[in-house]
């Protein structure tokens, strides 16, 4: 996974400006792309965190297993913290609250969204957590990908992606689950994972050693993918929050090519030299925006008439959850 601007971007270009062009475009041109390499001052990664944590501890609060639990798994754990204290572990092994509860909260909850019009909790679930376990692993692995994208791109584009991808996430997880409640903010993470590959694929001639990025990229993804075919992981907001943030990348993340600066004041000769962008990347940014709107439109079309993705893709659950002998994916 490349780590920062200076381990991928290159210093050089094999066609570069010619020894005729003036001292003043040359000027001009490196002035230019170190302002486009600058890096953004990151604050919007740790408020996700922070919010994420105070909503936690809000739900833990609601939830009140001393007072409310049926004492049918057994005691409260954590009986020091009193009323947050966590549920028994044989109804939650990841330290939180009940299932009940998170519905109460927001939780993906297809019934709901579609029979109830509560179509809020698209968007609410992906701040919603089952547990300790769970969102310390979300926020760890938010703070690993959030932070280097929010300081090279900003907070307006990171905050985008990882929105839209939460959004699309819960669209593509409520198509195909209908039994369950859903919850976490692993369909945003997966929408960030997925930006990093189209930024590097839309921006590729300005990195070195980007074949090697994009093969530990697609590792990555693939065994994270992998471990959500196990029961009681939603894998279909992790697909739906990695196509959303793949087609967003194309969209919010493309650079000009190296080299380019705005010749405006450089002169005729200056400003026929070479285009802000290369035309594949505009070619890209228009097909992921068609997509894009066309992957949204559809699902939420499909999701609010009550249409199961289930009833047109028989073996998509396998994505989900692939039986064994080991264990079995229930409703």
């Amino acid at each position: 996974m490349p780590s920062s601007d200076q381990d991928l971007e290159q210093g050089t270009e094999k066609k570069g400006p010619q020894k005729a062009d003036s001292d003043r475009y040359a000027a001009a041109a490196t002035a230019t792309y170190m302002e486009e390499d600058s890096e953004w001052t990151v604050w919007l990664i740790p408020m996700f965190i922070f919010t994420n944590v105070v909503v936690f501890v809000a739900i833990m609060y609601v939830n009140d297993c001393p007072e409310k639990s049926s004492r049918v798994y057994g005691s409260c754990v954590a009986k020091f913290l009193g009323r947050v204290s966590f549920q028994p572990l044989k109804e939650n092994p990841l330290f939180g609250p009940s299932s009940s509860t998170l519905d109460k909260m927001g939780a993906l909850d297809w019934n709901k969204i579609v029979h109830q019009k509560q179509g809020s909790r698209l968007i609410t679930c992906m701040w919603l957590h089952a547990g300790v376990v769970h969102l310390l692993t979300n926020m760890f692995c938010l703070a690993f990908v959030g932070f280097r994208l929010e300081q090279q791109f900003g907070f307006v584009r990171v905050a985008t992606i990882y929105l839209l991808s939460g959004f699309g996430g819960s669209i593509l997880s409520s198509l195909f689950i209908q039994n369950q409640i859903s919850v976490g903010a692993s369909g945003a993470l997966f929408g960030l994972v997925g930006a990093m590959v189209s930024e590097l694929i839309t921006n590729w001639t300005i990195y070195t050693n980007k074949a090697a990025a994009l093969f530990m990229l697609i590792i990555i993804i693939a065994l994270n993918l992998a471990l959500g075919v196990l029961p009681h992981v939603d894998n279909f907001a992790h697909i739906g929050g990695l196509a959303t943030g793949f087609l967003l990348g194309f969209i919010l993340l493309i650079r000009p090519q190296f080299g380019w600066v705005d010749r405006h004041d450089l002169g005729a000769e200056a400003r026929a030299k070479k285009s802000k962008y290369k035309a594949y990347q505009y070619v890209l940014w228009l097909l992921a925006l068609v997509l894009l709107i066309t992957g949204f439109i559809a699902g939420l079309v499909m999701l609010f008439k009550g249409e199961p993705a289930s009833a047109h893709c028989s073996w998509c659950h396998y994505l989900s959850c692939v039986p064994t002998s080991k264990w079995h994916c229930g409703n």
